[in-house]
């Protein structure tokens, strides 16, 4: 049984940084895909970006695309986000995710094991 728990998120202003990671422990790691979602209040969760097993190969969604950066450490069943130039329409629960395959996948669907969120507000 993976288990994933997701660390980094607070308050920040916007225009700001902020840098989530996200530990693997109690499975596989290194050999899927991952991926980022978050839920803001009211609406569903959408997909964020995703990473290939071997992380030769990422995927944003368009409101990210230049803002946020995806890595992961399979040394340290890690994943990292780095979130720069933060908005407010940045905020939101995040999750991380193992998806059920190498490659990368946009829907929540595709995934199985997901992590409990931490919660990210960007003032304006």
């Amino acid at each position: 049984q993976v288990q994933l728990v997701e660390s980094g998120g607070g308050l920040v202003q916007s225009g700001g940084p902020l840098r989530l990671s996200c530990s693997a422990s109690g499975g596989t790691f290194s050999t899927y895909a991952m991926g980022w979602f978050r839920q803001a209040p009211g609406q569903e969760r959408e997909f964020v970006t995703a990473i290939t097993w071997c992380g030769d190969s990422t995927k944003f969604s368009d409101s990210v695309k230049g803002r946020f950066t995806i890595s992961r450490d399979n040394h340290k069943n890690t994943m990292y986000l780095q979130m720069n130039s933060l908005k407010p329409e940045d905020t939101a629960v995040y999750y991380c995710a193992r998806a059920r395959a190498t490659g990368i996948l946009i829907s929540t669907a595709g995934y199985d094991y997901w992590g409990r969120g931490t919660r990210v507000t960007v003032s304006s």
